[in-house]
């Protein structure tokens, strides 16, 4: 009888180990999970999440402290469009992932945020860069809204180097002729907050 009582204890005991290694190796490998997870990939969760309220907006707050809203539409590799809520109506923006300085969210989106994520990108536009969109937006000579740290500007994108841009400065309403030029600026991209556009710019 005594040998009876020691093996089931000797079984329960290895059961317990066993169940206490194996939930410090899921633990081992959700540390692992979170500490590969991008803010591009919490972002795209986050939007994911909202996909079914079109009056949600992703709120957040730039380098410079400045809080936006935004209802992203797209993600390329660095950067994120969509439409800017409460600057104007219609507007559209480029914003490149570096101008964040804090994603502003309540406890549900925090969770769906660390939610896991599908594979890497796929699409050939989250593959793209920031030089690769401005480029776009300097082809179509769209008058934009370059914010930065030390202030907003008016103009149109002359071109777009590897890592900054040349702004051809003039007032908003006016088209980009050379009369209308009050000057340019060489922008590198790590200065770069926000690219506004359309009924913004």
């Amino acid at each position: 009888m005594r040998w009876d009582l020691l093996f089931d204890d000797l079984e329960a005991r290895l059961d317990q180990e066993q169940r206490d290694e194996e939930r410090a190796l899921a633990l081992e490998e959700e540390r692992l999970r979170l500490g590969r997870l991008a803010l591009r990939d919490r972002l795209m969760a986050m939007t994911g999440a909202l996909e079914h309220d079109p009056a949600s907006v992703l709120r957040l707050e730039l380098r410079t402290g400045e809080p936006i809203a935004v209802r992203p539409a797209s993600f390329g590799r660095d950067w994120l469009s969509g439409a800017l809520v409460g600057r104007g109506s219609g507007g559209q923006c480029i914003l490149p992932f570096s101008a964040i300085g804090a994603l502003l969210t309540g406890p549900r989106l925090l969770e769906r945020s660390l939610e896991p994520h599908p594979d890497p990108p796929s699409s050939l536009t989250e593959r793209m860069g920031l030089s690769f969109v401005l480029r776009d937006l300097s082809r179509r000579r769209a008058a934009v809204h370059l914010l930065t740290e030390i202030g907003a500007v008016h103009g149109t994108i002359d071109r777009v180097a590897r890592d900054h841009l040349d702004l051809a400065v003039h007032p908003a309403g006016s088209p980009r002729r050379e009369r209308e030029v009050q000057g340019y600026r060489i922008v590198p991209f790590e200065r770069v907050l926000l690219v506004s556009f359309g009924a913004l710019a």
